[in-house]
């Protein structure tokens, strides 16, 4: 029983760690978290489904030489759209290389019917992705983000490891053996 006690302390303990680094983590970098050089990105929509669901984290490689990138990689960049810019990961489908240096590159997800409209310029490719996928985690990132999920994600496993720690005192307590009040006759 000691070591089933021990083990939920330890899972509660580690868990409220996990939610406070995570939770550091994205609001330090911005709102992307960046883990041994890796940027964590949450998947917006299905595009890339069947191999990225929606709500996915992905991780990236942000850096590197982007004009020699290949058919086939999956790649993340800036797009304009509706005079905002966002980014898109999708599936390199043709590697053009330019006079000036640059590529250009023909994206499509694999999800959708045809190609990107647009093709993509070197110069607008942000990342790599390097295979790590956590299905439906971006949800939790998401909400981690949040104000409420922040307070939530700081609070809730410290009130958990609190209230576990004064349920295992009491029952300490409990178990313990009072010594009885008899009355001892006076010496002398």
């Amino acid at each position: 029983m000691k070591w089933l006690s021990r083990g939920i302390t330890c899972l509660l303990a580690l868990l409220l760690f996990f939610m406070i680094t995570v939770t550091l983590l994205s609001r330090s970098a911005g709102g992307e978290p960046m883990i041994l050089g890796h940027q964590l990105k949450t998947v917006l929509s299905g595009s890339m489904e069947p191999k990225i669901q929606t709500g996915s984290i992905i991780a990236v490689k942000p850096g590197g030489d982007m004009t020699q990138l290949r058919e086939g990689q999956i790649i993340t960049f800036r797009q304009v759209k509706n005079a905002a810019t966002i980014l898109v990961t999708h599936r390199i489908v043709k590697a053009v290389p330019l006079v000036t240096g640059q590529t250009q590159y023909v994206t499509k997800g694999d999800n959708n019917d045809g190609p990107d409209p647009e093709p993509v310029l070197s110069d607008n490719v942000t990342a790599v992705y390097s295979g790590f996928t956590v299905p439906y985690a971006g949800y939790f990132l998401d909400f981690a983000r949040s104000k409420s999920g922040t307070a939530l994600m700081m609070i809730l496993p410290g009130l958990l490891l609190l209230g576990y720690s004064i349920l295992n005192i009491w029952k300490g307590l409990k178990s313990l053996e009072l010594p009885s009040h008899k009355e001892v006759p006076p010496v002398g």
